[in-house]
């Protein structure tokens, strides 16, 4: 199936940290600072959104390998905003460049690999994972 995906595809995705937020409450730390699994989960995010609606009816994207370095920590209240940009397509396999921001500096950056997948055979696959 041909997909309708170019390199240089991007989205961004922004949020207030909150203390929900925090390494001390996501349990990944003992600082009420952003915690580096919320800011996985943004980026993962952006690149979801730089792809996902321009896929066939019934094709989503998964999240299948990412190598991200946090760099610097974030204070509840400020902005922070994650992006992210389609670097390669090899057949259902998609690259991309990742970077985090907070509204002072860069705080992580990164390389994320996304598979496209049927989402009914995705499903149906996963579910009979329970019939064993």
């Amino acid at each position: 199936m041909e997909f309708n995906l170019k390199t240089g595809m991007t989205a961004t995705v922004e949020k207030i940290v909150e203390d929900k937020d925090t390494a001390l409450s996501f349990g990944s730390g003992g600082v009420k600072v952003f915690a580096t699994p919320m800011m996985i989960g943004i980026m993962e995010n952006a690149a979801l959104k730089a792809v996902d609606h321009a896929l066939p009816q019934g094709f989503a994207t998964v999240g299948s390998s990412l190598d991200v370095k946090h760099l610097a920590a974030t204070p509840v209240g400020m902005k922070v905003k994650a992006t992210a940009e389609l670097l390669e397509i090899s057949g259902k396999k998609l690259t991309f460049k990742l970077e985090a921001y907070d509204e002072v500096e860069k705080i992580g950056e990164g390389i994320h690999e996304r598979y496209i997948i049927d989402l009914n055979k995705f499903l149906q696959k996963t579910s009979s994972k329970g019939n064993i």
